[in-house]
């Protein structure tokens, strides 16, 4: 690893290297930011609506990295430990398949989720990463909006 910093003890280099693994978290998070929000592309007209989106749009994706992650790391977690049940069930919905009775592990939600977002699942194929999780969540969360919509008017 080249840098320009001294390092002089075993505890300096280590603490480098972690400085170094968290530049890929980092990334992954502009990396949503940019590409899967698109923030870019926004012509809101004035700073301030600007700031407003960016701080929204900040928050999506850190959820988006940060289920990614959290996928990876506590793949056995209870899904409610970050998903709402109409959340978790509605990527069932969507997959034209019944709700699991008991509660899915988080690996299963995200991967379910992903596969609405071109995930093919396959043997072979490791986890998802975060483009296909975030163009799944799109249409996930367009879907539990929608639902909870018709229950507010009672057409549910």
């Amino acid at each position: 690893m080249l840098t320009n910093r001294v390092v002089a003890t075993l505890e300096e280099a280590a603490q480098l290297i972690d400085w170094y693994r968290c530049r890929w978290e980092i990334e992954t998070l502009f990396h949503v930011l940019k590409n899967g929000c698109r923030v870019e592309s926004l012509q809101l007209g004035h700073v301030r609506k600007l700031e407003l989106a960016l701080a929204i749009y900040l928050v999506v994706a850190w959820r988006l990295a940060h289920l990614t992650r959290l996928g990876r790391i506590l793949p056995d977690l209870p899904a409610s430990a970050v998903f709402e049940q109409t959340e978790w069930q509605a990527a069932w919905l969507l997959a034209e398949k019944p709700p699991p009775r008991k509660m899915p592990t988080l690996r299963e939600v995200i991967r379910r989720i992903a596969m609405l977002g071109g995930f093919l699942a396959r043997k072979g194929d490791g986890e998802p990463g975060v483009k296909t999780l975030w163009q799944g969540y799109t249409r996930l969360s367009s879907f539990v909006r929608g639902v909870e919509q018709m229950r507010s008017i009672h057409a549910l």
